[in-house]
C-alpha cells in the first residue's frame, strides 16, 4: 500500500489507515504500542480496565512508542468521568468512544485538542454523529465481534449507506482481517479500516493462550449473534453459550440472562482461559484467522494482499 495520505492518516498523524480496535481484555499497551509502531493507530480498551489499570497502561504505551495512539471508552460502563479525566492527564490525543450519545464528552475532548471518533452500526447513527462535530465516524457491520447493532446491517451495506449521508471521515469496522477487505470497504466509500478479530489472535494481544488458539480453528458459523435484549454480542458458540440458548428456551428470562452475565465471563473466557464457562467475543471473520502472528507480521500481510488485489476487468 502506498504511503500516500488521506483523510485518516492525516487526521491521526500515522502512516496507514489501519486502526487496531480497542477490544475488552485483548487492547492493552503491548498491542496498542505495536501497532502504533508499524504505522497504524493503535487503542487501548479502558473497557476492560479499572482507571488505574488504565492509566498504566497509558503511561507504558507512552514509553513503548512515540507515535500516535488512542483510547476506546464503551460509554456503557461504570466511571465514565474519572476515565475521561485520566485521558486528559496522561496527555492522550485520540478517543474513539462508542456505545452511548456521541454528544456527551466530544466536544470536552475537543476543547482539550482531543481528536474523538465515534463507534455506529446504522446510518441514522452516524448522521448523528456528524451533528455532533466527532472528528471521525466508525461504521461497524454486525459481522463485527463483541457487542453489536441491533439492526444487523452488514458492513458492504452499511459502508456505502453511510457514505451517501455523511461528509466525515469514515472508517469501516467489521468483517476486515485481509488486506483485500480493506480496498474493498475502501472501494464502497471508508477512509480506513479497524479491524479487532486479527489483531486479537496476535502475540502482542493481553488475551489468553487458549483463545488465541482458539479464534485460529473457528470455522464458519461457529459464532453467533445474541442477547439482544440486554446489548446485541457476537460470540462463541460453547457450554456458558448453550446456557444462554437454555434461558430463552424457558421465555427468554431478562433477569436470567444479567445474572448468568455477571460472573465475570468475559474475563474468565478471553483472559482467563476458560474456554467452555467464559464468554468469547470475536467476529465471523475469525474463520479466515488459522495463525497467531506478531503484529509486524500482520501488518506485512495486510499490505502485501492490498497491494496484490486488482480491480478486475469487466
Amino acid at each position: 500500500m502506498q504511503q500516500s495520505q488521506n483523510r485518516i492518516t492525516q487526521l491521526f498523524n500515522i502512516q496507514y489507515p489501519i486502526i487496531q480496535a480497542g477490544m475488552i481484555w485483548h487492547s492493552g499497551w503491548r498491542l496498542a504500542s505495536a501497532v502504533s509502531n508499524c504505522g497504524g493507530l493503535g487503542l487501548i480498551g479502558a473497557g476492560s480496565m479499572y482507571p488505574d489499570i488504565l492509566r498504566e497502561n497509558i503511561q507504558k504505551c507512552k514509553q513503548a512508542t512515540d507515535k500516535p495512539f488512542g483510547v476506546n471508552v464503551p460509554m456503557l460502563y461504570p466511571n465514565l468521568d474519572e476515565v475521561i479525566q485520566i485521558i486528559l492527564e496522561e496527555g492522550v490525543k485520540i478517543v474513539f468512544t462508542s456505545a452511548g450519545n456521541p454528544k456527551t464528552y466530544t466536544e470536552t475532548l475537543q476543547k482539550e485538542g482531543l481528536k474523538v471518533a465515534h463507534v455506529v452500526s446504522s446510518t441514522k447513527f452516524a448522521m448523528k454523529c456528524e451533528d455532533a462535530g466527532v472528528d471521525a465516524v466508525v461504521a461497524e457491520g454486525f459481522e463485527a465481534g463483541g457487542h453489536n447493532g441491533r439492526d444487523e446491517t452488514t458492513t458492504f451495506c452499511l459502508i456505502p449507506n453511510v457514505r451517501k449521508h455523511i461528509s466525515k471521515p469514515l472508517i469501516a469496522a467489521g468483517g476486515i482481517a485481509l488486506g483485500s477487505q480493506m480496498k474493498a470497504a475502501m472501494i464502497l466509500g471508508a477512509d480506513g479500516v479497524q479491524i479487532g478479530s486479527r489483531f486479537a489472535a496476535t502475540v502482542e494481544a493481553s488475551a489468553h493462550e487458549n483463545w488465541k488458539r482458539k479464534i485460529t480453528e473457528l470455522q464458519e458459523g461457529d459464532t453467533h449473534l445474541t442477547l439482544k435484549e440486554l446489548a446485541p454480542v457476537r460470540m462463541v458458540k460453547n457450554k456458558f453459550f448453550n446456557e444462554l440458548e437454555e434461558i430463552y428456551n424457558v421465555g427468554r428470562n431478562k433477569e436470567s440472562l444479567i445474572a448468568s452475565l455477571g460472573r465475570a465471563r468475559a474475563k474468565k473466557g478471553m483472559f482467563e482461559g476458560d474456554m467452555e464457562d467464559g464468554e468469547l467475543e470475536i467476529g465471523q471473520v475469525s474463520a479466515l484467522i488459522d495463525d497467531i502472528l506478531p503484529v509486524d507480521a500482520v501488518f506485512r500481510n495486510l499490505l502485501k494482499e492490498f497491494e496484490a488485489t486488482h480491480n478486475p476487468s469487466l
